[in-house]
């Protein structure tokens, strides 16, 4: 069996569920909704330092990976968000995961460097405006520099 062909729809997918948890967290945070932040059923102060800013990262940035629309940019950013939270918020208080309750903050930093990395698969609205360029763009003519 031919697996290459299932690479982009995979990655797709992959995007689409930690693009989608991403999303989860910033409503939760910003709005107070499925449980509010951490579980208080409470949203976060507007502009509280860092933890309403992280969960405006988390929505904007969850939305567009969901998505696939600046894909690389926003995985980036959210990446970067996760290192962020996972050094100063929870190591100091200890050095692994499982002891400073870091674990989810680690894995979407991996996971969306991964898809900053890879990009957004075959299924995403980069995809889609990429194709749609290349359409409107039509067939590159090489002219010859040979005067007729």
């Amino acid at each position: 069996m031919n697996t290459e062909r299932l690479h982009g729809p995979t990655l797709s997918l992959f995007r689409m569920v930690v693009g989608l948890f991403f999303v989860l967290h910033g409503l939760s945070s910003v709005f107070g909704v499925f449980g509010g932040n951490r579980g208080s059923g409470h949203a976060v102060p507007v502009g509280e330092w860092p933890g309403w800013w992280a969960a405006l990262i988390q929505l904007v940035c969850g939305v567009l990976v969901l998505v696939g629309l600046f894909t690389r940019p926003a995985a980036l950013l959210a990446s970067g968000s996760m290192a962020y939270a996972y050094f100063v918020v929870h190591q100091p208080h200890g050095l692994l995961p499982m002891k400073n309750g870091g674990e989810l903050a680690a894995l979407f930093c991996w996971a969306f460097l991964l898809v900053a990395v890879l990009g957004p698969g075959s299924w995403a609205l980069d995809a889609l405006l990429r194709r749609g360029r290349a359409v409107a763009d039509g067939p590159v003519v090489e002219r010859s520099s040979v005067p007729a």
